[in-house]
């Protein structure tokens, strides 16, 4: 590569058996560059990796930790002040005089609470969510709300730097997660469980798995014995962000005979600046948990203020 340039200054001996030969950097054909180092170095392709868009999530949430923001995005944060039943029919008190059509929202935050647990690795942080169905257009009943689901959980994430297939390992996470309703008998649900959470990104895409174990509770205090059937012990998850349009399917099953679970589909898509539209669709069991073991299928329009991607 460059030139060859003859040295006046420099020589070369070789001692060969006594004989001495001497020569130039040109006698010898030795390529030397006249580009200077930096050159040469700035030249040397480079294999860089294009963030994705679990990435962009990742860095716009830390850049929040560093600016002071205590609490951050969770799970999505949206309301539906159109959410409609298609099939079944809602559950909670005085059944007989709801009514199909109510609003529907969603907020969810979480916040770190500590860092470099483990060997200088893993993030402990508490989340909460809550999931409301509110009877808002029922006039009868003084427009009460139906249903709240009352979620809170500790969760210990690890950022890692592995690749699979090309997909990055992004997250790997444990959580301790309790859900209840917060009613009282009959109307009264709850239970508790261990999961694990495996999330990963690449290019425009994300898709987790979260399988989970329910914790148990004595007989007496139970009052969703066989809600594994209809929950499931797992959640399946992807999402697709394609030039701000992200849509996301969810996926539970009890992975038995009777083949019980749910699908979830959402679809966001910008407003204004800060604004979104969102649109949801569910069919399944476990909604919430007032109508666990009860099928809904169900259709939503409103706005989304915070997506999974």
């Amino acid at each position: 590569m460059g030139y060859r340039v003859k040295f006046k200054l420099v020589w070369v001996c070789l001692s060969l058996g006594g004989w001495t030969v001497k020569a130039s950097a040109a006698d010898l054909n030795i390529p030397v560059s006249t580009q200077p180092v930096s050159a040469v170095i700035s030249s040397t392709p480079v294999v860089t990796v294009e963030a994705s868009a679990l990435d962009v999530r990742a860095n716009r949430e830390r850049e929040w930790r560093q600016s002071g923001l205590y609490l951050l995005p969770y799970r999505p944060n949206y309301i539906l002040p159109y959410a409609q039943i298609l099939r079944g029919t809602p559950s909670g008190a005085n059944a007989a005089d709801l009514q199909d059509i109510e609003a529907k929202f969603q907020f969810s935050f979480k916040a770190s609470i500590a860092s470099g647990l483990f060997w200088g690795y893993g993030i402990l942080q508490l989340g909460y969510t809550q999931l409301s169905l509110w009877q808002v257009y029922n006039r009868k009943l003084s427009a009460p709300f139906r249903e709240s689901d009352y979620e809170p959980e500790a969760m210990v994430t690890f950022d890692t730097p592995l690749r699979v297939f090309g997909w990055a390992l992004r997250y790997v996470s444990v959580s301790i997660d309790h859900q209840s309703n917060g009613q009282s008998d009959p109307n009264s649900r709850s239970w508790n469980r261990v999961y694990g959470q495996v999330t990963a990104g690449r290019g425009p895409a994300m898709i987790s798995l979260r399988p989970w174990v329910r914790l148990p509770e004595p007989a007496g205090n139970d009052d969703n014995p066989d809600i594994e059937r209809f929950m499931g012990n797992f959640e399946l998850r992807a999402a697709y962000d394609w030039k701000g349009n992200i849509g996301s399917i969810m996926w539970r099953n009890n992975l038995r005979a009777d083949n019980k679970g749910a699908v979830e589909l959402d679809y966001s898509f910008p407003l204004f600046k800060r604004l979104r539209g969102y649109l949801q669709y569910f069919n399944g069991y476990g909604e919430t948990l007032i109508d666990y073991n009860h099928p809904i299928s169900r259709v939503g329009a409103g706005l989304s203020f915070s997506d999974w991607l």
